[in-house]
């Protein structure tokens, strides 16, 4: 009469053990979202006149993103378009005596010398206020703006980033053993919470430089603890967020069939 909950209570705990077995013989490996920005920065320092775009926003390649203050650049332009006036006429002048024959080759050399100088700097002023309208180098996500209308900037300093979805990547770590079964352009499962269960990316980065999880002297008993830096990049990067933890599963190989054991199947 007490065989049956005996017997329940063995499958039940037949099947726990199961199931504990299936987890430990592939728990994956932990690791999390990262990504790669592109910080959009202005070649000098000068006061924000517009901004296009907001956070969270697409930004386009090739869109005007955000303009700085010119007064300056266009000063710079006016003067420089000044001196290569000055700078033609003292070349005609020179062209034309030496025609004549009244002007000397070296007088003639050194307008046309002034003439080229005072052309490159026209040619350096008009580039210099053409880069006071930004525009978007790569097209992706506006991730975060670190400055705004009306605020100053100086040269280099970022004003936003950009993150293009090809730029998202996966970083985990793997043990020295499990580096033989790992290759670049190998696909991996990819889980996490409330997202979608079919996430795969492609490995294109696997470290040849070791790490230790804590930090043990290297020795023979240690080298369980030894790991190798693995990244991958996933192939539905919107279903991803920077900062999210997720798991990986490596994609195990089938091993190679040899004729012989072909051969001997019947």
């Amino acid at each position: 009469m007490i065989a049956r909950p005996i017997h329940a209570a063995v499958a039940v705990a037949a099947l726990l053990a199961i199931a504990g077995c299936t987890n430990k013989a592939d728990p994956g490996y932990q690791g999390w979202v990262e990504a790669d920005l592109i910080f959009v920065s202005p070649d000098e320092s000068g006061r924000i006149t517009r901004l296009t775009v907001r956070e969270g926003d697409e930004a386009r390649k090739g869109e005007l993103i955000y303009t700085l203050d010119d007064d300056l650049q266009q000063a710079d332009l006016n003067q420089n378009n000044a001196t290569l006036a000055n700078a033609k006429q003292s070349f005609d002048r020179a062209q034309s005596l030496s025609k004549t024959g009244s002007g000397t080759q070296a007088n003639l050399d050194s307008a046309i010398s002034a003439l080229r100088v005072a052309e490159a700097r026209v040619e350096t002023s008009k580039t210099r206020l053409m880069r006071r309208q930004i525009y978007a180098p790569v097209t992706g996500n506006v991730q975060q703006i670190y400055f705004r209308e009306g605020e100053m900037v100086a040269a280099q300093k970022p004003v936003l980033s950009i993150l293009p979805p090809g730029n998202m990547k996966l970083r985990f770590f793997v043990p020295e053993a499990a580096l033989p079964t790992l290759a670049i352009g190998d696909t991996i499962r990819v889980t996490c919470d409330n997202c979608a269960p079919d996430l795969t990316a492609k490995i294109y980065f696997i470290a040849t430089t070791a790490e230790y999880t804590p930090p043990v002297i290297y020795s023979q008993d240690e080298r369980n603890k030894l790991v190798y830096l693995i990244q991958a990049r996933p192939e539905r990067p919107a279903s991803l967020r920077v900062g999210q933890p997720v798991s990986v599963y490596l994609t195990p190989k089938t091993p190679a069939q040899t004729p012989a054991a072909a051969g001997g199947k019947s």
